[in-house]
């Protein structure tokens, strides 16, 4: 729709429309086509003095100029989309190597983690060594599956032992039941009637501590610690075992708090009262068992070493074997002193507290009292929990 040059005879540029309107003192300019399809732009300037229009300036590019231009533009404008277009391959296969196929190996091992269809434990890729957030998705999944993995194993195990404590009074009373209607007198009815008692008693007491220690991760879990002072906490519990009597033996229960290397020292820790409480009245009447008859004692010893605060419940039984040391904290283990009736204790006390101390950061362990002379003269258990600062 351009129109189309061409050249006037005799050079007159009057036959060109914006040279005409230039003599009139307006500027004009006009884009035209050759015959060959190349553009030609022409501009008329009014040459003037004094308002009075001496001359016209006509100025026109040579054909195929414009074209050069418009060419050598879009090819400056291909070979920037190239550019961009080569980054962005580059870009995107970086990406890809580093973040995506990264994420995708993360996904597909959560993935398989949750069918849980292989035997072994499924590996989750190390990236530890990048410095990024991959970096610590990739730590992050592999301490939950390990911590999840655990859990389960804990879980199997747990219940691995639970049927196994269960199966004992379950087969000493159907024993018992099945005998029953075989007894030819009276005495020997009231005998399994005792014994069928004494198994559903010790049926209640292992499924009532099989559900507290089923419930302690989820309730430690959910509950919200608090701040405890061991100090008061300690002198309320002992103040109550002193005041239990019924059957239990006489035994002389003292509370220490030691306070020599700082005679100011606080003994707050950060935690759940009712779960360290039932650390120290498991140790104390762990204890009082195992105390002799006459002169009987345990000594409740409170201290604080540096940012541990550290309680140690002391007996003047007969100590622990050297070898059981360790298995007292296994879960249904029993080691009960002579004279007392099989199955009063299902044997997750010690291990259910230590449990609630590791879930407190703590620790709980057990060692023999040694004498001047060597021999062994009583147990201790060490209590340790983390403290806050001295005041």
């Amino acid at each position: 729709d351009l129109p189309l040059y061409k050249e006037p005879p005799g050079g007159n540029g009057s036959i060109y429309p914006e040279v005409m309107n230039a003599l009139t003192g307006v500027r004009g300019a006009v884009v035209r086509v050759t015959e060959k399809g190349e553009l030609i732009v022409s501009v008329a300037v009014p040459v003037q003095r004094f308002r009075a229009v001496l001359g016209v300036l006509l100025l026109s590019t040579q054909a195929g100029d414009i074209d050069k231009i418009v060419h050598a533009e879009r090819l400056a404008i291909i070979r920037v989309f190239g550019v961009a277009a080569l980054v962005n391959v580059i870009l995107s296969l970086l990406l890809s190597s580093t973040i995506a196929n990264p994420l995708r190996r993360l996904s597909a091992a959560a993935i398989r983690v949750r069918r849980g269809g292989a035997k072994e434990r499924e590996e989750i890729p190390d990236f530890s060594s990048r410095q990024d957030e991959i970096g610590n998705l990739s730590v992050a999944l592999r301490e939950m599956t390990t911590a999840l993995y655990d859990r389960i194993a804990a879980i199997e195990n747990f219940a691995a032992d639970v049927s196994h404590e269960l199966k004992n009074p379950l087969t000493s009373l159907r024993s018992a039941v099945e005998t029953l209607p075989l007894a030819r007198n009276e005495e020997s009815k009231k005998r399994l009637m005792d014994v069928i008692q004494h198994d559903v008693r010790r049926l209640d007491r292992l499924i009532s501590d099989i559900s507290d220690a089923s419930r302690l991760d989820a309730e430690l879990a959910r509950a919200d610690a608090k701040k405890v002072d061991l100090e008061k906490l300690l002198g309320d519990l002992v103040e109550i075992s002193r005041q239990i009597r019924g059957s239990k033996k006489p035994v002389l229960l003292d509370f220490v708090v030691d306070r020599k290397d700082n005679p100011r020292a606080s003994f707050i820790v950060s935690g759940y009262e009712l779960r360290i409480g039932q650390i120290i009245t498991n140790l104390i009447e762990n204890a009082r068992s195992f105390v002799p008859e006459q002169n009987g004692r345990i000594v409740v010893r409170l201290t604080r070493s540096r940012s541990r605060c550290i309680v140690y419940v002391e007996d003047n039984g007969p100590g622990i074997q050297a070898e059981d040391i360790d298995r007292i904290f296994e879960r249904f283990y029993t080691d009960r002193p002579e004279g007392e009736d099989f199955g009063q204790n299902s044997g997750l006390g010690l291990s259910i507290s230590r449990q609630i101390a590791e879930a407190h950061g703590g620790t709980l362990r057990a060692e023999n009292i040694a004498g001047k002379d060597g021999r062994i003269s009583g147990a201790r258990f060490v209590l340790s929990l983390p403290a806050g600062p001295h005041p």
